[in-house]
């Protein structure tokens, strides 16, 4: 069993530790275990072939501020193309940020560089979405759960085989797996691999960038309960990124929803499903069907208008006011269109970027768009499609994934 990667840094599962307080005073609350604030990831378009200059900006991600606490799970969901997969890759700092500030338990991460920013890696891990184009055909399962072991420096030859073999029966595939090749594999075992070698190195932090979306939905069941049950088992905390609505209401503690590279909603995911206050959420949530056919009798889907507008080129103030439905109802206020609405608390903990959020929270549209407004709104939080025995045991569905 190799022992914990830094030996001064807290584990999962440790008590976090209190800011510390001048003069022996109350310590104040513990800090998140990530905080971002005022993130951009901007891309240069240029043209020329031998004397290229830039002729614009791609604003992919504009602006995006969250926190996660330890143990946590903050979904993070939006259509294609709004910057949730930039957002990810620019916190694990595969991306580099062209402002803003990103913290991980206390520490500047935009700052740093080199054999600093490497040390602190150890703590924080990616899930990538492609199971088939993330793992190195050439290398074996061993090879490949191991390779983060080996950038570090961590335990010896002898000890990286058993952490293997503890991982792989961790994801629940069988030690002999190892001398295997990802091609001999199902996109769902291959999964399986990516999220023990993102665990290898014992990370507090895992970003999953729509780990399932490659999967087809009885495997996604199996790998979403396994995150879960990993979570539990290890102390994990996920930023989890989906396009699918009832696989984020079943992972997420609180979810944040984006458009056109900023985060328009963020709340609490049984309020935010049961009464969302952003036109473009409760869009979003018309469109996806939920279990209970008495529920999807009465809901209604809202067909937005228009398209996406360009992230090289994002309308001035409301960036949603092309679309909005609200805006057409209220009869085209003039600050949709010329004031950038503020991202402001309209209940305890639910942030809402838009002037007319209170309109929304009494209409026949989100009504419809939940079916009601009942507790759960249909969606279900149990197993994702699986039997209570499938979703404790990973093994239970038995042949491949």
């Amino acid at each position: 069993m190799i022992g914990s990667p830094t030996s001064a840094a807290r584990r999962p599962g440790d008590a976090a530790a209190p800011y510390p307080a001048p003069g022996g005073a109350t310590p104040l609350p513990p800090r998140p275990l990530l905080e971002v604030s005022g993130l951009a990831v901007h891309f240069p378009i240029r043209q020329g072939l031998f004397f290229s200059r830039q002729t614009g900006t791609i604003r992919a991600v504009d602006g995006v501020s969250f926190t996660i606490d330890r143990g946590e799970t903050l979904g993070l969901v939006g259509e294609s193309g709004c910057g949730k997969s930039t957002t990810v890759r620019a916190l694990v700092r595969l991306l580099r940020p062209t402002a803003g500030s990103i913290r991980f338990d206390g520490v500047e991460l935009t700052r740093l560089e080199g054999d600093a920013l490497r040390e602190l890696r150890r703590r924080f891990q990616m899930i990538f979405q492609d199971p088939y184009s993330s793992l190195d055909p050439r290398l074996t399962v061993e090879a490949i759960v191991a390779e983060p072991l080996e950038a570090h420096g961590v335990g010896t030859a002898r000890e990286r085989a058993a952490r293997v073999a503890e991982l792989l029966d961790a994801v629940g595939l069988p030690p002999a797996v190892a001398e295997r090749y990802p091609h001999e594999f199902s996109g769902g075992q291959r999964q399986r691999i990516g999220v023990a070698r993102a665990l290898a190195l014992q990370p507090e932090l895992v970003a999953a960038d729509e780990p399932v979306s490659a999967l087809d939905v009885s495997i996604q069941a199996q790998i979403v309960n396994l995150l879960k049950q990993l979570q539990q088992r290890f102390h994990l905390t996920y930023l989890f990124v989906a396009h699918d609505l009832a696989v984020v209401r079943h992972m997420s503690d609180r979810v944040a929803v984006m458009y056109l590279g900023r985060i328009v909603e963020l709340a609490r995911a049984e309020e935010l499903y049961r009464a969302p206050l952003h036109p473009y959420t409760v869009a979003l949530l018309s469109a996806a069907p939920v279990p209970d056919p008495l529920i999807e009798a009465r809901r209604r889907r809202i067909i937005l208008s228009g398209e996406v507008p360009s992230p090289a080129a994002p309308p001035p103030g409301c960036r949603f006011h092309t679309r909005c439905w609200l805006r057409e109802r209220l009869g085209r206020p003039e600050a949709c269109e010329t004031v950038d609405p503020a991202v402001r608390s309209v209940l305890d903990g639910h942030l809402v970027a838009c002037h007319f959020a209170e309109q929304v929270g009494a209409s026949a549209e989100q009504r419809r768009a939940t079916g009601g407004g009942n507790e759960d709104a249909g969606w279900t939080d149990g197993g994702i499609g699986q039997t209570k025995g499938e979703a404790e045991n990973p093994r239970s569905r038995g042949g491949r994934d």
